[in-house]
């Protein structure tokens, strides 16, 4: 068996000295169908590793409820296949731009602020999880026989805190649990960062997109020894929904990836390949330098602007990489051939959407069970993690109108006063007294009712682990509404035939909320985007498999449809719009 360790300098394969180029690929972002794929791609590219978080809320979306824990340990495999060492960042905290930073919203709305620290509760529902979680990467350790070479302590913590009793048990933990491997930290290159997030005796490296040389004095400043590495090469960047997409020039990442390499370091390219993501799993930011201003959700799509776009095709960033990689190949070696492209679907497709239910019949078929609260409950009292939640509540009357509003929405309203849409609220900044009112004022009696949405939990900064759905109350005029009638609909709940078939279905009418259903035939599947022009806001699942969130506010125009999940023949389509439909059809191509 191979022995991978951190030198003086260098890492070191057996004694002889290694220089690792990665690239983040996240397996969760990634159709497993499409694995072998875009590994072979990694390779082709000249890398000879690949970089995983871990997302403890996919793999436990409910306290004890084990989900395809199993799905790391396959993709370790492929890896390993595709002749690519490994690289594990298993959290518990990931960032990611992916859901409360991959935290399970269970654990987050019972905890709040004390996750990430020394507290003994949080730290022992991480035991139980690395528990379930380690062997998969333990069996597939380099001495083992498998392609792991490192495993992450925590994920950039020097950004958030600076809690060493927290670190060293959690190195401890990795340790106790079976990690032979060397450990490591990952953090800006501040000194706050380094000594907020470094772990005496583990290896520490640094992120970032350029400035190399900076970066590396900056971690010898902490660390005069070891090898130098940066973790995340920032080659690219995520968007916002509602936001201009953030373009990095390919020849610029290019000119910082050999200043890396003449600095005699290690890469990560963050990312190799973004993926996309699927389900509804995008996290969120908040605007402001302490990220105390607007929410703002991360989009579907991860292409991030990476060497192999979304799709899996080389970009021009690929090209300019392998260029530079070619010249740091062990040994002289050429490259790898490229793997053939996937296929593309043959197209364009059409997809009628036939039927349909109104959201509140969705609601009350799929949803979880209505209760009544002294004050609207989060989506965490409800244990909705992604999907909406309906509040009811009566204004009294007689009285003349007031304007209506709410305190602390989290993310977004669609509000109802007596059976007819009323208006659209958003969330505004993050403090709970934050408030948002109708444009139009309300009398009483009536009833109302707020449709609202989590549009992604903050993965990064302070507000982490921050409640969803109205965390204040209703208000009209300046008096609470009380006795406040709460559902949630979580998208797990619309998984499959059996769940649908519940649904009283009808003709399919516009400009409506609800869930819409249809079908498609193909012939000659392969990979396709799929729009919805006209339609506002939701998801869409293709034969159950769910894409993500579209939304028209942009600059997302299209959601990716993995070639893997059509089928040769008829095919099966869901819409969820949760403000306004167009027309009933939609378009792959």
């Amino acid at each position: 068996m191979a022995e991978f360790t951190v030198g003086q300098r260098d890492f070191e394969l057996d004694g002889r000295p290694v220089r690792l180029l990665s690239g983040a690929l996240h397996y969760f972002r990634v159709h497993e169908g499409q694995w072998g794929h875009r590994l072979a791609m990694l390779r082709a590219m000249g890398l000879n590793c690949v970089e995983t978080y871990v997302p403890w809320n996919l793999h436990e979306p409910e306290q004890g409820r084990l989900h395809d824990v199993e799905a790391l340990g396959r993709f370790l495999d492929a890896a390993q296949a595709a002749g690519l060492w490994a690289i594990v960042r298993p959290g518990p905290y990931i960032c990611a731009e992916w859901e409360n930073g991959g935290l399970p919203s269970w654990l987050t709305g019972a905890l709040g602020t004390r996750v990430r620290t020394r507290d003994p509760e949080y730290l022992g529902q991480v035991e139980r999880w690395f528990r379930r979680l380690l062997p998969q990467v333990v069996r597939r350790q380099i001495d083992r026989g498998g392609p792991v070479i490192m495993v992450q302590v925590e994920n950039e913590y020097g950004s958030y805190g600076s809690d060493q009793v927290y670190l060293g048990r959690l190195a401890e933990m990795l340790s106790e649990l079976g990690v032979t491997v060397p450990l490591f930290t990952s953090d800006g290159p501040e000194d706050h960062m380094l000594t907020g997030g470094s772990v005496p005796g583990v290896l520490a490296t640094v992120n970032f997109g350029s400035g190399a040389r900076e970066g590396f004095e900056a971690l010898r400043r902490h660390r005069p020894d070891g090898p130098l590495m940066c973790m995340e090469f920032w080659c690219g960047w995520f968007g916002h929904w509602g936001a201009e997409p953030v373009v990095r020039d390919p020849a610029d990442a290019a000119a910082v990836l050999e200043e890396i390499l003449r600095c005699g370091a290690s890469v990560n390219f963050y990312m190799a390949h973004g993926g996309t993501n699927f389900g509804g799993w995008s996290g969120a930011n908040r605007s402001g330098d302490m990220h105390g201003g607007e929410l703002q959700p991360i989009v579907t799509s991860y292409d991030y602007g990476a060497p192999i776009d979304e799709y899996g095709r080389p970009t021009e960033k690929f090209w300019l990489f392998r260029d530079v990689l070619a010249l740091h190949q062990e040994g002289g070696a050429p490259l790898p051939e490229m793997p053939a492209p996937p296929a593309a679907l043959t197209g364009p497709v059409h997809a009628e959407l036939v039927e349909w239910a109104p959201l509140s019949d969705v609601m009350d078929t799929l949803g979880g069970p209505e209760a009544e609260w002294p004050m609207p409950p989060t989506f965490e009292e409800l244990g909705v993690d992604r999907g909406v939640v309906r509040y009811r509540v009566e204004v009294p009357g007689p009285r003349r109108p007031y304007p209506l509003g709410v305190t602390g929405l989290r993310d977004r309203a669609v509000v109802y006063v007596d059976g007819a849409r009323a208006g659209v609220l958003g969330g505004g900044p993050a403090e709970a007294a934050s408030y948002t009112e109708l444009d139009e004022p309300v009398a009483g009696p009536a009833a109302v009712e707020l449709w609202v949405e989590s549009l992604g939990r903050v993965n990064y900064g302070p507000r982490l682990a921050e409640p969803k759905g109205i965390t204040g109350g209703v208000l009209h005029e300046r008096q609470y509404l009380h006795g406040v009638r709460a559902r949630g609909l979580a998208l797990d709940a619309i998984e499959g035939a059996d769940a649908l078939g519940k649904v009283p279905f009808r003709s399919p009418e516009t400009a409506v909320a609800g869930l819409f259903r249809g079908t498609f035939e193909v012939r000659g599947a392969g990979d396709a985007g799929v729009t919805l022009p006209g339609w506002e806001r939701g998801f869409v699942w293709v034969n159950g498999f769910c894409l993500g969130r579209y939304w028209s506010v942009g600059p997302q125009e299209s959601l990716y449809v993995p070639g893997t999940v059509l089928r040769e023949g008829v095919n099966e389509v869901w819409v969820l719009e949760l403000e306004r439909s167009g027309e009933p059809l939609l378009t792959l191509g």
